[in-house]
């Protein structure tokens, strides 16, 4: 057993190795909570927001992606997709796990190990990793087109700079219903960026940049990159066909 002075001069140590590494990050956070933290706006639903809206959809050429049969991209190059729009199936693959996610019954999903048909103990748990890597990474890629979704509520925001913004809260739906995006838009409605209040994230208002557009062969428009903070988020292999 230490000695008491011996166990002091441990516990000192400990002590200073826990604050050489906690510190920085909590000076870090406290920075960055002063600087980027804001509270969520208020704005107003009704014609103006919607209109605002559909004028998000028309610069992306909604139709075209409403008709998109088939999505394929890959996220930060570690998550692959190939979702079957039209079928309400997407393949989801990680390391060496594939999941045929059932979009509209989650049951009916089946699991893939090393390609082999996986029915052992953790297949349930696959199936909800795909789903939550599912609904996260498409919306990176598809957001602007879910505005008009059920249980979306829409509202027009006057920005510091005179803009009009569009302010999309989601009610219900998705892995983290009640999260709220604020679009900020170009002079023909196609979006530059939007800042989240999301429950995931503990400073509100963060932006992420939507560039990189990319018009695929069924003529939808997606992003290719955004930019959050000193992160890039990247999409890769974007493919959308119809079928």
């Amino acid at each position: 057993m230490a000695k008491p002075s011996k166990l002091k001069k441990i516990l000192k140590i400990i002590g200073g190795i826990i604050i050489f590494f906690t510190l920085p990050t909590l000076l870090l956070f406290g920075f960055m909570y002063l600087k980027y933290n804001e509270d969520l706006p208020t704005g107003q639903q009704g014609n103006a927001a919607n209109q605002l809206a559909t004028k998000m959809l028309k610069a992306l050429n909604e139709e075209a992606y409403l008709n998109t049969d088939y999505l394929e991209w890959t996220f930060k190059g570690r998550h692959h997709y190939k979702w079957y729009k039209s079928d309400n199936n997407c393949e989801v693959s990680w390391d060496q796990i594939t999941v045929i996610l059932d979009l509209k019954n989650r049951d009916n999903s089946k699991v893939f190990v090393a390609k082999q048909d996986y029915n052992g103990i953790e297949k349930n748990d696959y199936i909800i990793k795909a789903e939550g890597y599912f609904n996260n990474d498409s919306f990176w890629l598809v957001a602007p087109y879910k505005v008009f979704d059920a249980g979306v509520e829409r509202r027009i925001v006057t920005t510091k700079n005179n803009k009009d913004a569009l302010l999309v809260t989601y009610t219900s739906g998705g892995s983290t219903p009640g999260d709220s995006y604020l679009w900020h838009l170009d002079a023909e409605g196609k979006p530059k960026s939007f800042q989240m209040w999301v429950d995931i994230l503990p400073i509100k208002g963060l932006e992420a940049t939507w560039e990189n557009w990319l018009i695929t062969e069924s003529g939808a428009q997606l992003p290719t990159f955004h930019k959050f903070l000193f992160l890039g988020i990247e999409m890769d292999a974007v493919t959308g066909l119809k079928l």
